[in-house]
């Protein structure tokens, strides 16, 4: 279980986040939802120590990681994997390199970016990109990718460190319809396949409705509404995104697909090499 309890972040006069008190239990799908300012990507970089917190407390099974440093916190990012709206690739390399970043946490850095891999690595990077019907790119520059494309790489990054958790910080805001769906479904199968919590920064009431099991709103840094989608009444949306109208906070790439989209859990499977790496 990961907890926050009364977690704050001051930046100068600024609060960007209030004491804000949360618990995600082990294979919850979360959308945090809210205008931009609402403190959610402040939220998820405390989550994932990339910021420090300015009080309070965050723990994950019962275990403080706000104090953590040096190699025990490389090892909480490693099991708190965090997914960017900009992705955060190296374009220059190629797609399987990018992909073996993910490995840092627990690899030497100067292997991983001389493509010193272990067999048992490169199966888990080509496990991640067929998932992800990414591994005919193996081999290609990541800049050569489209954004969807970029993103999904990102993702298979971030499931090679094998995390507990996936963090993603406005993951379609930068993209078109049908990446946009390609990329919340991929997180979506991730969570259900393999009991893992991901946290979801989304700007939009669509893509959080049709996508997340919970969904946690934020204004002005604080918490006003934590509970289901159904439970996200006209009241509710305006206190969260002030007053605006509802189908402003409504995001037309994804309002073809919430109607017909209906989830069959599949069998659990964990991620396992490929049968042939790269």
């Amino acid at each position: 279980m990961l907890e926050l309890n009364r977690v704050r972040k001051v930046f100068g006069d600024n609060a960007a986040v209030k004491g804000i008190t949360l618990r995600f239990e082990p294979g919850q799908m979360v959308g945090v939802i809210g205008r931009s300012g609402a403190g959610k990507s402040t939220l998820l970089r405390l989550i994932n120590r990339l910021i420090p917190a300015s009080g309070g407390e965050i723990l994950f099974e019962g275990k403080p990681v706000t104090g953590l440093t040096g190699s025990e916190l490389r090892a909480w990012r490693a099991r708190c994997a965090m997914i960017f709206q900009q992705f955060n690739l190296v374009g220059r390399l190629d797609v399987l390199t990018n992909v073996m970043i993910g490995r840092i946490g627990t690899a030497a850095t100067l292997p991983v970016m001389f493509k010193h891999f272990s067999k048992t690595d490169r199966s888990l990077a080509a496990a991640a990109l067929e998932r992800l019907d990414l591994l005919p790119q193996a081999l290609q520059r990541a800049d050569t990718l489209s954004g969807g494309q970029q993103q999904r790489v990102a993702i298979a990054r971030a499931l090679i460190q094998q995390p507990s958790i996936i963090l993603a910080d406005e993951p379609i805001a930068s993209l078109d319809p049908r990446n946009a769906r390609l990329v919340m479904d991929a997180l979506r199968r991730i969570n259900e396949e393999d009991g893992m919590t991901v946290i979801c920064n989304l700007h939009t009431l669509d893509a959080a409705r049709a996508y997340c099991d919970r969904i946690v709103g934020m204004a002005h840094g604080e918490l006003v509404f934590d509970g289901k989608p159904e439970e996200l009444t006209s009241a509710v949306i305006e206190q969260i995104y002030g007053g605006d109208d509802e189908e402003q906070a409504i995001d037309e790439k994804l309002t073809s697909t919430i109607a017909a989209r209906k989830w069959t859990p599949p069998v659990p499977a964990k991620l396992q090499p490929a049968q042939a790496a790269i």
